[in-house]
């Protein structure tokens, strides 16, 4: 991602410090925020770079009514909105509405959809820790694919009053509209939500627990050791997989094990490395595959974890998101 010292080089003081240094700070959250907005992690990055370009140019404007911090989320609001006119939902296979898959069956690849995309951690180490776990949940890959079945501008209200905890006409000024649409687009996004999000007991493991890191570690080395059978003893009973762009999706340990073994291009221990990650504030993995004398990108797994088991894993085959998480090209 361009620096935003490189892309704002023109000062607009403000007490001795210019726009980019007074922006920085809230790179984190907008991102998060325009990710929550579009299911992407590609449109995110280039909706904050949009976002402080807008603010820039306009900010010798910004008369000090708000925080910097609420200034800068209404732009990004307001240019979410805008991109997403006319554009797709991002959902996930599960979200198709299809049934579970067979896991001996062919594989069917959907490259045209605009599948949901991953997040890498965006949370500040240094925040307190209720914020971080606020943080988390709110990226948590699963809210985020509920988010997709919601208009964006029920979105984007749900948003800005429930996660950034705006009042109503703190949204109807920032989108254009009344308090009492505001109201009405809450109520309803609400109830849509509640439909297809998790469960308020589906409480997962923070990815930096012990529980989670040693369940991801043992994940880890049955795919290195190329142990799959060993992986049935990891998933809960109703356990899901899927992976994008493929439009299938399986559910149950064997079921699992045996698509693995069906359609993994790994045969033998040490075709496959893995790096552990976080993605979404949860436990994640990111696997090479061998190529000759070397290992190149291949998935990159997002994991739901609880009571020291794997209820959900989605496997992105998707290479560039590699450079996004900053990890290398090879191993």
């Amino acid at each position: 991602m361009t620096a935003l010292t490189e892309d704002f080089a023109n000062p607009i003081d403000e007490g001795g410090g210019d726009f980019s240094a007074l922006a920085e700070p809230y790179r984190r959250e907008l991102l998060a925020h325009c990710y929550r907005m579009t299911g992407s992690l590609h449109d995110a990055e280039d909706l904050v770079q949009e976002t402080l370009l807008r603010a820039w140019k306009s900010y010798d404007r910004f008369e000090g009514k708000s925080s910097l911090r609420t200034w800068l989320h209404r732009i990004a609001t307001n240019t979410c909105l805008t991109a997403l006119e006319g554009r797709q939902r991002r959902p996930l296979p599960t979200g198709l509405g299809s049934s579970s898959s067979d896991p001996t069956a062919e594989l069917v690849e959907r490259a045209e959809v605009p599948w949901l995309e991953p997040l890498p951690d965006v949370t500040n180490d240094s925040a307190d820790p209720s914020v971080i776990v606020g943080s988390r949940e709110s990226v948590r890959l699963a809210f985020v694919a509920a988010l997709q079945h919601l208009s964006p501008r029920q979105r984007a209200v749900l948003l800005l009053r429930d996660v950034l905890q705006w009042r109503s006409a703190e949204v109807a000024e920032a989108i254009g509209t009344t308090t009492v649409a505001v109201n009405s687009l809450l109520q309803r996004a609400r109830t849509q939500l509640e439909a297809v999000r998790p469960s308020a007991d589906d409480r997962l493991d923070a990815p930096d627990s012990a529980e989670a890191q040693d369940l991801l570690a043992r994940y880890i080395a049955a795919f290195e050791s190329y142990d799959i059978d060993r992986l049935v003893e990891l998933f809960t009973a109703e356990a899901i997989w899927e992976m994008p762009p493929f439009t299938g999706w399986y559910q149950g340990p064997h079921n699992i094990v045996t698509l693995i073994h069906q359609q993994c291009p790994a045969d033998s221990p040490g075709d496959m490395r893995m790096v552990p990650l976080v993605a979404n504030g949860q436990p994640a993995a990111a696997m090479y595959m061998r190529d000759g004398d070397r290992h190149v990108p291949f998935q990159l797994h997002v994991l739901d974890v609880s009571n020291d088991r794997v209820s959900h894993v989605v496997a992105f085959l998707d290479e560039s998101l590699f450079a996004k998480f900053g990890l290398p090209s090879t191993l």
